[in-house]
């Protein structure tokens, strides 16, 4: 079965951090808004940018689940500072794997992990 958009996980980058650290402003050719654009070209996941994220100690980058992935209980998953090639193809190979509901976090993504706005962690 050949993914459609609209069953792909989801990734969402700030517009205000895509424009200043992870965008044109990006220093390093192929910066990180160029390497998340590349996993929407593979047909990995749906990007969308947004205004603000309420985030702003740093670059963050919010994975949204796919259908299936809600439907087994996926939910977003927050990260901070996922930037760089290696962690950018941790992300790639665990949207292949379904994403959130349908595959762990990979443990080179687990130190970026960061609680979602308004949310409190539980022990």
């Amino acid at each position: 079965m050949t993914a459609t958009p609209r069953s792909l996980p989801g990734l969402t980058t700030c517009a205000s951090c895509v424009g200043e650290t992870l965008g044109p402003a990006d220093p390093r050719p192929g910066g990180q808004l160029d390497r998340l654009q590349a996993l929407e070209r593979a047909g990995c996941v749906r990007l969308a940018t947004v205004e603000c994220l309420d985030v702003c100690e740093s670059d963050v980058v919010v994975v949204r689940p796919s259908p299936r992935g809600r439907r087994a209980g996926g939910r977003p998953v927050w990260f901070s500072r996922l930037a760089g090639e290696e962690p950018t193809a941790a992300l790639a190979r665990w949207l292949d794997d379904g994403g959130p509901g349908l595959a762990p976090v990979p443990e080179p993504l687990r130190p970026l992990v960061v609680a979602a706005p308004g949310v409190t962690a539980t022990g």
